[in-house]
């Protein structure tokens, strides 16, 4: 089997998840050669990805990745996340794989559950959860709870994710993202005052009323055992339209030093951006939309997202190189409102299309 190379750290976690899918093998060298090597929480989403796989062959060098993919087995694990990084940047994986495997996914997973550096167990739940349900059959095909909330250094969160397999995807034919109709949020706290997250709500709702009279935050206040190992509170708001868009926003403050208005605030503010941004994803999750869009059937898939981050960028390079799949791209052409003005008052948005590579679940077959 021919093997796809590349060299640092870059992307490593995209890498990985477009080799399993794709049952290529790849290597990867140079990583960190001058600064480490492979991270701690690097090679604990390799053990992850290993859980999940049946066949998998993966060596580990100090600053080298041999990986050659096995088949996507699924089925009930527990994991201990390393706290460097959230659980989503773990939850990434289970998303992609989840559709394709041989088994249900089941994964009680340990660690942070809201960390700055990652999408938080919350942001998942409202915006990820929003765009899967588009390519998959049945509403019921994932579930997540949260037993207890983790904040960083320490963690000591734990949640408990549900994933169905299907044979195949959806085809999307999305391009209308609607009116913003409602704002929803929670604001969480974990061993600190209740006041912190009183006073972050009413920040955060004071800044979106001045838009929309629908606006309802409620508070998740955790104590004791329920509260993780360390200290912290943050916010994270949704925005859904008339067509079931949902544009989400987060802010995560460890305490020192911050003040909860501020926190609601920049929430409100960041959400802000995001619904100026527009289509029909958030930034955060454009790349789940690209790649079930690009693992559909061999029919066309169009939607409509805002301006592609750095990172969706990355992501329809490295379909090409692994699936040979090529996005359509265009400038979305939409209508001005009579009060608009100044051409600069709408964010320039991308019309995504591409014919699916008819990616079925072989794992499913394989009983």
């Amino acid at each position: 089997m021919a093997e796809l190379t590349f060299k640092g750290s870059n992307y490593l976690k995209q890498k990985l998840i477009l080799a399993t899918i794709s049952g290529k093998a790849i290597k990867i060298t140079d990583i960190r050669s001058n600064n480490g090597g492979l991270q701690e929480f690097e090679i604990n989403l390799i053990r992850l990805i290993d859980k999940l796989t049946d066949g998998s062959k993966i060596k580990l060098h100090a600053t080298e990745l041999e990986y050659v993919p096995g088949i996507l087995l699924g089925g009930k694990i527990e994991h201990q996340c390393c706290v460097d990084k959230s659980i989503g940047f773990y939850l990434d994986v289970l998303i992609a794989f989840g559709p394709f495997c041989k088994h249900p996914i089941e994964a009680n997973l340990k660690g942070v559950t809201n960390s700055p550096d990652s999408p938080s167990v919350d942001h998942y739940r409202t915006s990820a959860f929003n765009i899967m349900k588009r390519f998959v059959i049945e509403d019921d095909s994932f579930e997540l709870k949260v037993f207890k909330r983790g904040m960083k250094p320490l963690g000591g969160g734990e949640i408990l994710f549900k994933i169905k397999p299907v044979m195949k995807l959806r085809t999307l034919q999305l391009e209308n993202s609607g009116m913003v109709k409602r704002i929803r949020g929670i604001v969480y706290s974990c061993k600190v005052s209740p006041t912190f997250a009183n006073r972050t709500v009413e920040a955060a709702k004071g800044t979106m009323l001045n838009f929309l009279p629908d606006v309802y935050i409620h508070t998740d206040q955790n104590k004791g055992k329920l509260s993780g190992l360390s200290p912290g509170f943050g916010v994270n708001l949704s925005a859904e339209t008339t067509e079931n868009v949902i544009y989400a926003a987060e802010v995560v403050s460890n305490v020192q030093g911050t003040l909860p208005e501020d926190i609601g605030k920049e929430c409100a503010n960041k959400l802000l951006d995001e619904i100026y941004r527009g289509g029909c994803c958030d930034s955060t999750f454009q790349w789940i939309m690209i790649l079930y869009m690009a693992l559909s059937p061999k029919n066309v898939s169009k939607a409509v997202i805002g301006p592609l981050s750095q990172y969706s960028i990355k992501f329809l390079q490295l379909l090409k190189e692994f699936l040979g799949i090529t996005f359509k791209l265009d400038t979305y052409e939409e209508e001005a409102d009579e009060d608009e003005t100044d051409d600069n008052m709408r964010s320039p948005k991308v019309v995504l299309a591409c014919v699916g590579v008819g990616y079925s679940n072989l794992a499913r077959r394989v009983l």
